[in-house]
């Protein structure tokens, strides 16, 4: 329990940071189990509000379990939210693979909606043990006026002093999740009773561990039908969390392209 409060007490403070220096704000909403937390631990850092925009870029090609929940869980919380349309495919590359071009999608729609709303930053629920590209964020990330990142040009953050005074025109991606792991994640579910997606828990001998466009990420072998059951697989599972995800098997560095041009 002392770690999870930890790791809880460190991600409220930087979503008060965030809401204190970086005017305007939204958070973006996937209705996955990470931005499902994140939006909990912003209701718990604000007194059961959160004061700022939550975004779902939507490709129009999600589960339906996940329209649901986006339906009943967003009137329940009590969020501002803002659904964003993803431009159509074929304003995509067409010489991209497959499963990089749907996602593309989702780059596009979310640059469209940075621009017409003006968000100076955008907070975002990634983790650095989710994928090795993921591992070279930072806490506050900043981003080119066009939503480009420079992995190889950020801020150092040590002892949790991070930097939020960049030169105008920066965009900023804000990651309170970053230092959390899955297994952490599912534990604070577990403790916090937080609601989800059905489509993690084990049907039939398949369940999922990441939720994406239904065309392109796939349920994986599981017979976790529990929370319980899932931490206990995932404390001795090998597979990666996003064995199920197309994109991530297309090509090696297809992830760190999607993220250097803007992807989530």
């Amino acid at each position: 329990m002392q770690h999870l409060d930890e790791l809880e007490a460190q991600s409220v403070f930087i979503l008060r940071e965030a809401y204190n220096r970086i005017r305007p704000l939204a958070m973006l909403w996937s209705l996955g189990k990470d931005s499902n937390v994140m939006v909990w631990l912003a209701r718990k850092a604000f007194f059961g509000h959160v004061p700022f925009p939550v975004m779902h870029v939507d490709t129009g090609k999600k589960f339906e379990e996940m329209y649901a929940f986006r339906a009943r869980y967003a009137e329940a919380w009590g969020l501002d939210l803002l659904v964003e349309d993803c431009p159509p495919l074929d304003a995509v590359d067409a010489d991209l693979p497959p499963a990089r071009r749907s996602a593309e999608r989702k780059t596009l729609g979310l640059k469209a909606a940075i621009q017409r709303y003006g968000f100076q930053g955008v907070i975002a629920g990634i983790r650095r043990d989710e994928q090795a590209t993921r591992a070279k964020e930072r806490v506050f990330s900043p981003r080119a006026e066009s939503g480009e990142w420079d992995f190889r040009d950020q801020p150092p953050e040590f002892w949790d002093q991070f930097k939020t005074d960049f030169p105008a025109g920066t965009h900023l991606r804000i990651h309170p999740l970053l230092h959390w792991t899955e297994l952490d994640i599912w534990r604070y579910i577990k403790r916090e009773a937080i609601p989800l997606v059905p489509l993690y828990f084990a049907k039939d001998g398949k369940r999922y561990r990441s939720l994406g466009d239904k065309d392109i990420t796939f349920p994986v072998e599981s017979q976790a039908s529990t929370i319980d059951e899932i931490i206990e697989e995932l404390e001795t599972t090998k597979a990666p969390e996003r064995a199920g995800r197309a994109m991530d098997h297309e090509t090696e560095d297809a992830f760190e392209r999607l993220r250097a041009t803007g992807y989530m």
